[in-house]
């Protein structure tokens, strides 16, 4: 049985996967609220491998710590999640309580790991890499997380820039505080015929 994968991102509305400068928006738009807080806890509780290209493991590394006792329980229960980072530069140990370095090609890294985990995989952020997994259909379930902010202005990262065409079949919807929603749908590439 192959374990499935879920791609898991915040955005705003616009797309944009960061909110970096000239804005100080703060951590998920300055909109989190008690229900998006829980259901994140909730998501994190279940047995699962985390899945991270080096950039994104880079940033939580560096993220993390700086919060403190501020920090969010569901990145506890992130952080606790035997984790897989794939890269060709990180080396073992990584200062991470269960985390291994996995180089080579990403498509078959986690192609062996969907074959291989008898726990489903989930990757939260990690744009290139989740790009790169979604053109070969190893994503089963893409789950955006929208915020009710446009950052046009100060948005530096859109979330599907230069990824395929993708058909999207909508698994589940939910809104969180009144405010926020969370899509999960199952993508499928899009092909064209060639001329």
């Amino acid at each position: 049985m192959t374990a499935t994968y879920t791609f898991d991102i915040f955005t705003s509305l616009d797309g944009n996967a960061s909110y970096g400068p000239p804005g100080d928006w703060g951590g998920y738009w300055g909109k989190q609220g008690p229900e998006f807080l829980e259901h994140r806890f909730q998501t994190y509780a279940a047995a699962q491998r985390m899945v991270f290209g080096a950039t994104t493991f880079g940033q939580f590394q560096q993220m993390l710590p700086m919060m403190g006792d501020e920090r969010d329980p569901w990145l506890d229960r992130m952080v606790a999640l035997p984790t897989t980072v794939i890269s060709s530069t990180m080396q073992d140990p990584l200062d991470w309580p269960d985390a291994s370095v996995a180089g080579g090609d990403a498509v078959d890294t986690v192609r062996r790991l969907k074959e291989e985990s008898d726990v489903p995989l989930r990757s939260h952020g990690s744009l290139s890499l989740n790009r790169a997994l979604m053109a070969a259909g190893l994503v089963d379930m893409v789950q955006v997380t929208v915020f009710p902010v446009v950052a046009a202005q100060t948005g530096d990262e859109p979330v599907f820039a230069g990824a395929g065409d993708f058909d999207l079949e909508l698994l589940s919807t939910r809104t969180l505080d009144g405010r926020t929603q969370e899509l999960v749908y199952r993508p499928t590439l899009r092909t064209w015929p060639t001329e």
